[in-house]
């Protein structure tokens, strides 16, 4: 996330990140779906800052991502995590965006402990 915030000049803040390793498939459905959000907050959100926040407790994994852009490219992520959501589902788990025009979007995720093989 550091040269993708030195290469764009939006800033991340990463607020959370499970300190125990998450089991591969699941790694790679997290890091792809954080790659595809910040894919498209680059391309058209307009975005100065980029939260990322990434815990495993009991309860399962919750990911999210908030930025502070335009909000309006709700819509288009939707469409680009359409893959990501089938593979959380997979997983017993589920995506959700919310965009507020001119106020950012959220993308949230979530997998339950049986999906993280617990």
């Amino acid at each position: 996330m550091t040269d993708w915030s030195a290469r764009t000049e939006i800033a991340v803040e990463v607020w959370a990140l499970p300190e125990d390793q998450l089991p591969a498939h699941v790694g790679e459905i997290v890091h792809g779906t954080i790659r595809d959000i910040l894919h498209e907050v680059e391309r058209q959100a307009r975005a100065r800052t980029v939260a990322v926040a990434l815990t495993v407790a009991p309860g399962g994994l919750r990911l999210t991502v908030s930025e502070d852009g335009s909000g309006t490219g709700a819509e288009a992520l939707e469409t680009r995590l359409r893959g990501r959501r089938a593979e959380l589902a997979a997983l017993g788990g589920s995506l959700t965006v919310n965009g507020v025009p001119g106020e950012g979007t959220t993308v949230s995720a979530a997998v339950p402990p049986k999906g993280l093989g617990r």
